[in-house]
């Protein structure tokens, strides 16, 4: 790699009153990408990043991620926007910061290993949009999944950053399968492959401040390239862990401006600039500067995304992931699942099942797509089990797993349930050992046929190819061919601040405004009445007006000692006594599936189990099915599956198409 293409180890913005540090510690930013990952469903807007972008480019970071990760997924199919543009947007103003990727290396930003033709002219276009570091990684440690895209990554002059998915199989770091010597062979394997930088990365916070000191300062014994640590805050040990690291001397840390930190997401930077000033590891960063940052965040772009933040739980910390392991991003989309399945109440038997499951697929680390796999399954095994049978509705990409099209697993894959998994599997009932993209056929010159016409660049054709059904209903969007839903549309600040002032108005009871007149004259057949409510009482004056009597005044008096009298039904109400607060909205019922579909087709119904999303159907309408036979996929939490003919029949009627969104029950179709 020519010089001016490797990422600066001094980089930094040292504060005018300081001198700069022996052996300054770096710092990747991950705001822009992993931050409101974490906090808020990737939903973060370009046009949210770009107020703050050039203050960013400013501070001197060693680089700030931007990219990757499931912005390219969540861009294209819940804001509309083209995930391409923003690497070309926020590069016209960070001028100095190098931009870093979250590649899941054969996985690219999807959920399945993709072929070698897609994955390097997916790599070749994120270096000529303009990504500098790939920060690479495999979610089984599976290094062959590297051999395509490194290649790629080192001829585009681009800095290889491969990263060691960290996990555990005992509370802290130790046992037969993830120990010391692990990450270490993991380490040296990683500087074979010329990486410029080794990443430990610890998305879901599970490193412990000592065990980040024994595996750093083993790792640095061993090998001579940079250490990069990437911890999230979601246990609440990683603040403790940086420190350790930077006593064993790590070279790089991630860390989030402090309104995108902490929960589920990083540790913010601004208390690890204070904790290292004046040693010789000081950061150098202007706390200052990092405050003008801060305030644009806090009062310009966060309210925003209020109505989005995670849950509503007291406490920022989840000391239960280091039991159960799961990401943060992952815990929620469970939790939502669990939600719109009316299953909530089952989340502890989720907890109680899922370590199950990852020991039953070969102990794999929990990251995107493994923790999804996991997860997902977990929950199939949880709301569809019983006791004469497990894993009764496996995932499409649990098949592909066990047939090891996603790498070797730390420990062997339990033997029943792999041969379950792959009973009448397509590829075939015998697991591969080879590396995974040799048995994938190419796959971008087909995309590039089906989507002629609507794709206009190679861009456009590689988004289709990740993702065919949204990335196809994307571009019908962006080139006009389909108006996107207002769901998908940006909002703007002052419409999110007078959704929250409604919000507030309706705790308060205020949001219905009362309508005030002047008080009409007393008439000469005032009539008076006594109303006790609770502990006040009232002296009430009616008049009758045309027969219904109707409330003329109402004049609080004193008192009298006397037991409280119940208030008679047909009394008004006193306009003294507040009225409570609207209810809440009721939430939409789950309708129920008919005895027969919409249409009036008489048939046994396929109903949808869960909420999701139609990738295809595998029959139409007047084919024979067999009971048992695969009739829809169905995408839930981005996991297929594959739900079968509850008989044999003909296919009568179809209720969807490929894109749809289907709630649960949902009749899919019908078969007479």
């Amino acid at each position: 790699m020519s010089e001016h293409n490797k990422v600066s180890m001094t980089t930094m913005n040292y504060s005018k009153d300081r001198e700069k540090a022996e052996n300054p510690l770096n710092i990747m930013d991950v705001t822009l990408r992993d931050g409101h990952q974490s906090l808020f469903a990737t939903r973060g807007r370009t046009e949210d990043m770009i107020p703050v972008a050039e203050l960013m480019d400013e501070v001197g970071f060693w680089a700030t991620e931007t990219w990757g990760g499931a912005t390219f997924d969540t861009m294209h199919r819940f804001l509309n926007e083209d995930p391409w543009e923003r690497i070309r947007t926020l590069k016209r103003y960070f001028k100095k910061t190098p931009f870093s990727m979250l590649l899941r290396a054969q996985n690219l930003v999807g959920y399945r290993n993709y072929a070698d033709d897609l994955a390097e002219a997916f790599v070749e276009r994120a270096a000529e949009n303009g990504m500098d570091v790939f920060r690479t990684f495999d979610a089984l440690n599976d290094y062959r999944n590297f051999e395509t895209v490194v290649p790629v990554i080192k001829r585009c002059g681009k800095h290889f950053q491969g990263c060691i998915c960290y996990t555990m199989t005992e509370p802290r770091l130790g046992g037969d399968v993830y120990n010391i010597d692990y990450y270490v062979n993991k380490a040296l394997a990683l500087e074979k492959m010329e990486a410029d930088t080794i990443c430990i990365k610890d998305m879901a916070g599970l490193i412990a401040p000592y065990d980040a000191y024994d595996i750093i300062k083993a790792i640095k014994e061993k090998v001579s390239i940079p250490v990069h640590l990437h911890s999230h805050f979601t246990s609440g040990l990683s603040p403790m862990s940086h420190l350790k690291a930077v006593e064993a001397g790590v070279d790089i840390i991630d860390t989030c401006m402090s309104p995108y930190a902490y929960r589920t997401s990083h540790p913010a930077i601004e208390p690890l600039v204070m904790a290292l000033m004046g040693t010789n590891r000081d950061i150098g960063f202007d706390i200052k500067q990092l405050a003008s940052i801060n305030e644009i965040l806090e009062k310009e772009i966060m309210p925003k995304y209020k109505h989005l933040l995670a849950d509503n739980k007291m406490s920022i910390v989840d000391i239960n992931v280091l039991l159960h392991q799961t990401p943060g991003g992952m815990l929620s989309n469970l939790i939502n699942q669990l939600r719109e399945m009316d299953a909530l109440d089952k989340i502890d038997e989720v907890y109680k099942e899922l370590p199950k499951v990852r020991k039953d697929l070969g102990q794999i680390p929990l990251v995107t797509p493994t923790s999804q796999i996991v997860g997902i399954q977990t929950v199939n095994n949880v709301l569809f089990d019983d006791e004469n049978e497990r894993y009764k509705m496996i995932t499409a990409q649990v098949k592909d797993l066990c047939y090891g099209l996603y790498g070797k697993t730390a420990v062997p894959i339990n033997s029943e349930v792999q041969k379950k998994a792959l009973k009448g599997y397509s590829r075939g009932e015998e697991p591969i050992t080879c590396r995974p993209a040799e048995v994938l056929e190419p796959e971008l010159a087909k995309a590039q046929e089906e989507v002629k016409g609507l794709a206009v660049d190679i861009d456009d054709e590689i988004l289709y190819a990740v993702y065919p059904v949204t990335g196809k209903k994307f571009l019908k969007w962006k080139y006009g061919k389909e108006e996107p839903p207002e769901e998908v549309k940006a909002r703007s600040l002052e419409d999110a601040l007078k959704e929250q002032e409604l919000v507030l108005k309706a705790r308060k009871g205020e949001l219905v405004e009362k309508a005030t007149k002047d008080a009409a004259e007393k008439g000469e057949n005032i009539r008076e009445f006594n109303v006790f409510v609770d502990d006040e009482y009232f002296n009430v004056g009616v008049e009758e007006i045309g027969g219904s009597p109707v409330i003329s005044y109402v004049q609080p008096a004193q008192a009298p000692v006397v037991p409280a009298m119940p208030v008679a039904a047909s009394a008004p109400a006193a306009p003294k006594v507040p009225a409570p607060a609207p209810a809440a909205p009721a939430p939409a019922p789950v309708k129920p599936a008919p005895a027969v579909s919409a249409g009036d087709v008489e048939g046994t119904p396929l109903e949808a189990p869960m909420p999701g999303m139609i990738v295809s159907y595998e029959k139409e309408v007047g084919d024979s099915v067999n009971q048992g036979e695969t009739v829809v996929i169905l995408e839930a939490m981005k996991m297929e599956n594959a739900l079968t003919a509850p008989k044999s029949g003909v296919i009568k009627s179809i209720n969807f198409k490929s894109g749809d969104a289907v709630a649960k029950n949902d009749v899919l179709c019908v078969i007479g």
